[in-house]
Protein backbone atom coordinates (compact mmCIF):
# COMPACT_ATOMS: atom_id res chain seq x y z
CA UNK A 1 0.00 0.00 0.00
CA UNK A 2 2.83 2.55 0.74
CA UNK A 3 4.42 1.71 -2.11
CA UNK A 4 1.49 2.36 -4.17
CA UNK A 5 1.44 5.77 -2.69
CA UNK A 6 4.87 6.24 -3.33
CA UNK A 7 4.76 5.55 -6.93
CA UNK A 8 1.81 7.61 -6.96
CA UNK A 9 3.70 10.77 -6.01
CA UNK A 10 6.50 10.07 -8.48
CA UNK A 11 4.31 9.85 -11.34
CA UNK A 12 2.85 13.17 -10.34
CA UNK A 13 4.74 15.21 -8.56
CA UNK A 14 8.80 16.42 -8.96
CA UNK A 15 9.03 15.25 -5.10
CA UNK A 16 12.31 12.96 -5.37
CA UNK A 17 11.17 9.82 -4.46
CA UNK A 18 12.79 6.54 -5.84
CA UNK A 19 10.96 3.36 -6.44
CA UNK A 20 12.14 -0.18 -7.63
CA UNK A 21 9.43 -1.17 -8.91
CA UNK A 22 9.80 -4.43 -10.83
CA UNK A 23 6.98 -3.87 -13.03
CA UNK A 24 8.39 -0.46 -14.35
CA UNK A 25 5.57 1.81 -15.61
CA UNK A 26 3.05 -0.72 -15.33
CA UNK A 27 3.01 -0.34 -11.93
CA UNK A 28 1.21 3.39 -12.52
CA UNK A 29 -1.98 1.25 -13.10
CA UNK A 30 -1.62 -0.61 -9.92
CA UNK A 31 -0.84 2.57 -7.93
CA UNK A 32 -4.27 4.28 -9.64
CA UNK A 33 -6.08 3.96 -6.31
CA UNK A 34 -3.65 6.24 -4.39
CA UNK A 35 -4.27 9.26 -7.49
CA UNK A 36 -6.23 11.61 -5.01
CA UNK A 37 -3.19 11.24 -1.58
CA UNK A 38 -0.95 12.73 -4.37
CA UNK A 39 -3.20 14.94 -4.84
CA UNK A 40 -3.45 16.28 -1.72
CA UNK A 41 0.08 16.78 -0.91
CA UNK A 42 -0.17 19.08 -4.21
CA UNK A 43 -3.06 20.88 -2.72
CA UNK A 44 -1.73 21.09 0.60
CA UNK A 45 1.38 23.41 -0.83
CA UNK A 46 -1.00 25.19 -3.01
CA UNK A 47 -3.07 25.87 0.12
CA UNK A 48 -0.05 26.70 2.39
CA UNK A 49 1.58 28.88 0.05
CA UNK A 50 -2.35 30.70 -0.31
CA UNK A 51 -1.95 31.37 3.38
CA UNK A 52 1.67 32.65 3.89
CA UNK A 53 0.47 35.39 0.97
CA UNK A 54 -2.35 36.12 2.92
CA UNK A 55 -0.52 36.55 5.81
CA UNK A 56 1.98 38.76 4.59
CA UNK A 57 -0.92 41.06 3.20
CA UNK A 58 -1.30 40.35 -0.04
CA UNK A 59 -4.24 40.35 -2.08
CA UNK A 60 -6.28 37.64 -2.81
CA UNK A 61 -5.73 37.27 -6.31
CA UNK A 62 -1.90 37.77 -5.82
CA UNK A 63 -1.73 34.87 -3.60
CA UNK A 64 -4.44 32.46 -5.69
CA UNK A 65 -1.72 33.25 -8.68
CA UNK A 66 1.24 32.60 -6.46
CA UNK A 67 -0.98 28.98 -5.11
CA UNK A 68 -1.24 28.22 -8.42
CA UNK A 69 2.58 28.94 -8.81
CA UNK A 70 3.09 26.71 -6.25
CA UNK A 71 1.43 23.68 -7.80
CA UNK A 72 2.99 23.85 -10.75
CA UNK A 73 6.31 23.67 -9.33
CA UNK A 74 5.40 20.74 -7.67
CA UNK A 75 4.09 19.12 -10.56
CA UNK A 76 6.51 20.44 -12.89
CA UNK A 77 3.78 21.49 -15.04
CA UNK A 78 2.78 17.75 -16.09
CA UNK A 79 -1.38 18.41 -16.25
CA UNK A 80 -0.82 21.92 -18.03
CA UNK A 81 1.49 20.31 -20.57
CA UNK A 82 -0.89 17.27 -21.40
CA UNK A 83 -3.64 20.20 -21.06
CA UNK A 84 -1.93 22.46 -24.17
CA UNK A 85 -0.99 19.10 -26.04
CA UNK A 86 -4.36 17.97 -26.45
CA UNK A 87 -6.32 20.85 -27.13
CA UNK A 88 -3.30 21.74 -30.20
CA UNK A 89 -4.03 18.38 -31.50
CA UNK A 90 -8.29 18.40 -31.62
CA UNK A 91 -8.61 22.50 -31.65
CA UNK A 92 -8.78 22.06 -35.20
CA UNK A 93 -9.90 19.79 -37.66
CA UNK A 94 -7.15 16.94 -37.59
CA UNK A 95 -7.70 13.21 -38.15
CA UNK A 96 -6.74 10.96 -35.47
CA UNK A 97 -3.95 9.68 -36.86
CA UNK A 98 -2.50 13.59 -36.93
CA UNK A 99 -4.10 14.53 -33.70
CA UNK A 100 -2.09 11.85 -32.37
CA UNK A 101 1.31 12.85 -33.78
CA UNK A 102 0.66 16.43 -33.40
CA UNK A 103 0.33 15.71 -29.94
CA UNK A 104 4.15 14.16 -29.81
CA UNK A 105 5.09 17.51 -30.62
CA UNK A 106 6.51 19.73 -27.93
CA UNK A 107 6.01 23.34 -29.47
CA UNK A 108 2.67 25.08 -28.48
CA UNK A 109 0.59 26.16 -30.63
CA UNK A 110 -2.47 29.01 -30.31
CA UNK A 111 -5.21 26.32 -29.08
CA UNK A 112 -2.76 25.07 -26.47
CA UNK A 113 -1.83 28.00 -25.25
CA UNK A 114 -5.44 29.75 -24.95
CA UNK A 115 -6.89 26.49 -23.38
CA UNK A 116 -3.99 26.99 -20.42
CA UNK A 117 -4.56 31.21 -20.74
CA UNK A 118 -8.49 30.39 -19.50
CA UNK A 119 -8.00 27.71 -17.32
CA UNK A 120 -5.44 29.25 -15.38
CA UNK A 121 -7.41 32.61 -15.54
CA UNK A 122 -10.56 30.59 -14.34
CA UNK A 123 -8.69 28.63 -10.98
CA UNK A 124 -6.66 31.64 -9.99
CA UNK A 125 -10.39 33.96 -10.39
CA UNK A 126 -11.88 30.86 -8.53
CA UNK A 127 -8.96 31.06 -5.55
CA UNK A 128 -9.53 34.48 -5.29
CA UNK A 129 -13.27 34.79 -5.18
CA UNK A 130 -13.18 32.31 -2.25
CA UNK A 131 -11.04 34.86 -0.10
CA UNK A 132 -10.30 33.58 3.11
CA UNK A 133 -7.50 30.78 3.55
CA UNK A 134 -9.55 28.47 5.00
CA UNK A 135 -12.24 27.88 2.41
CA UNK A 136 -9.24 28.06 -0.50
CA UNK A 137 -7.75 25.00 1.30
CA UNK A 138 -10.65 23.41 1.63
CA UNK A 139 -11.59 23.47 -2.18
CA UNK A 140 -8.37 22.73 -3.38
CA UNK A 141 -8.38 19.73 -1.41
CA UNK A 142 -11.61 18.71 -3.02
CA UNK A 143 -11.04 19.67 -6.58
CA UNK A 144 -7.28 18.14 -6.29
CA UNK A 145 -8.71 14.81 -5.48
CA UNK A 146 -11.41 14.70 -7.56
CA UNK A 147 -9.18 15.09 -10.77
CA UNK A 148 -6.96 12.80 -10.11
CA UNK A 149 -9.44 10.15 -9.17
CA UNK A 150 -10.99 11.52 -12.76
CA UNK A 151 -7.46 10.54 -14.19
CA UNK A 152 -7.74 6.79 -12.73
CA UNK A 153 -11.98 6.59 -14.07
CA UNK A 154 -10.49 7.21 -17.37
CA UNK A 155 -7.67 4.81 -17.19
CA UNK A 156 -10.04 1.93 -16.26
CA UNK A 157 -13.12 3.09 -18.87
CA UNK A 158 -11.00 3.85 -21.50
CA UNK A 159 -7.76 1.87 -23.81
CA UNK A 160 -4.96 3.36 -24.68
CA UNK A 161 -5.05 5.43 -28.33
CA UNK A 162 -1.58 3.98 -29.35
CA UNK A 163 0.56 1.40 -29.50
CA UNK A 164 3.34 2.90 -27.34
CA UNK A 165 3.56 5.73 -25.41
CA UNK A 166 2.30 6.32 -21.70
CA UNK A 167 -0.98 5.42 -21.85
CA UNK A 168 0.21 2.05 -23.37
CA UNK A 169 3.00 1.43 -21.19
CA UNK A 170 1.06 2.09 -18.11
CA UNK A 171 -1.75 -0.32 -19.08
CA UNK A 172 -5.27 -0.15 -17.84
CA UNK A 173 -6.88 0.69 -14.05
CA UNK A 174 -9.09 -2.31 -12.71
CA UNK A 175 -12.12 -1.26 -11.94
CA UNK A 176 -11.66 -1.86 -8.10
CA UNK A 177 -8.95 0.51 -8.31
CA UNK A 178 -10.71 2.96 -10.50
CA UNK A 179 -13.43 2.94 -7.27
CA UNK A 180 -11.43 3.36 -4.37
CA UNK A 181 -9.52 6.55 -6.15
CA UNK A 182 -13.23 7.50 -6.22
CA UNK A 183 -13.92 6.51 -3.12
CA UNK A 184 -11.16 8.39 -1.88
CA UNK A 185 -11.74 11.30 -3.48
CA UNK A 186 -15.73 11.40 -2.06
CA UNK A 187 -14.27 11.36 1.62
CA UNK A 188 -11.73 13.90 1.31
CA UNK A 189 -14.19 16.22 -0.47
CA UNK A 190 -17.03 15.37 1.81
CA UNK A 191 -14.28 15.62 5.17
CA UNK A 192 -13.31 18.98 3.36
CA UNK A 193 -16.76 20.60 2.43
CA UNK A 194 -19.61 18.79 4.21
CA UNK A 195 -22.36 17.20 2.18
CA UNK A 196 -24.36 20.61 1.15
CA UNK A 197 -20.88 22.22 -0.85
CA UNK A 198 -20.01 18.50 -1.76
CA UNK A 199 -22.58 17.96 -4.42
CA UNK A 200 -21.95 20.84 -6.48
CA UNK A 201 -18.25 19.81 -7.02
CA UNK A 202 -19.37 15.93 -7.80
CA UNK A 203 -21.61 16.87 -10.16
CA UNK A 204 -19.28 19.09 -11.78
CA UNK A 205 -16.51 16.46 -11.87
CA UNK A 206 -18.51 13.98 -13.05
CA UNK A 207 -20.21 16.04 -15.85
CA UNK A 208 -16.70 17.58 -17.13
CA UNK A 209 -14.86 13.38 -16.66
CA UNK A 210 -18.14 12.40 -19.06
CA UNK A 211 -17.46 15.19 -21.63
CA UNK A 212 -13.39 15.03 -21.44
CA UNK A 213 -13.99 11.13 -22.00
CA UNK A 214 -16.84 11.22 -24.92
CA UNK A 215 -14.16 14.25 -26.39
CA UNK A 216 -11.08 11.79 -27.06
CA UNK A 217 -12.99 8.62 -27.36
CA UNK A 218 -14.18 9.83 -30.75
CA UNK A 219 -11.53 12.15 -31.96
CA UNK A 220 -8.65 10.02 -30.87
CA UNK A 221 -9.92 6.44 -29.52
CA UNK A 222 -8.62 6.54 -26.26
CA UNK A 223 -6.32 7.72 -23.63
CA UNK A 224 -2.76 9.22 -23.70
CA UNK A 225 -0.54 10.48 -20.96
CA UNK A 226 -1.44 13.87 -22.27
CA UNK A 227 -5.30 13.49 -22.35
CA UNK A 228 -5.24 12.17 -18.79
CA UNK A 229 -3.06 15.55 -17.77
CA UNK A 230 -5.97 17.30 -19.42
CA UNK A 231 -8.53 15.27 -17.63
CA UNK A 232 -7.24 16.32 -14.35
CA UNK A 233 -6.88 19.78 -15.44
CA UNK A 234 -10.57 20.43 -16.29
CA UNK A 235 -11.53 18.42 -13.38
CA UNK A 236 -9.85 20.33 -11.85
CA UNK A 237 -10.98 23.53 -12.54
CA UNK A 238 -14.35 22.53 -12.60
CA UNK A 239 -14.67 22.11 -9.49
CA UNK A 240 -12.74 25.38 -7.97
CA UNK A 241 -16.07 26.83 -9.83
CA UNK A 242 -18.14 25.02 -8.72
CA UNK A 243 -17.01 25.55 -4.74
CA UNK A 244 -17.53 29.14 -5.64
CA UNK A 245 -21.04 28.86 -7.24
CA UNK A 246 -21.56 26.80 -4.15
CA UNK A 247 -20.65 29.47 -1.63
CA UNK A 248 -22.89 32.37 -3.35
CA UNK A 249 -25.65 30.13 -3.68
CA UNK A 250 -25.01 29.35 0.20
Amino acid sequence: MLHDVKLALQFLTRLPIRTDDPAGMAGIARAAWAFPLAGLVVAAAAALTFLLADRIGLPPVLAAILALAASIALTGALHEDGLADLFDALGGHAGRARALEIMRDSRIGTYGTLALLVTLALRAGALAMLATPGRVALALAGAACLSRAAMAVTMALQHPARPDGLGAAAGQVTPARAAIATALASLCLLAAAGPVQALPALVAAAGTLALTMHWTRRRLGGFTGDTLGATQQLVETACLLAAVAGQRMG
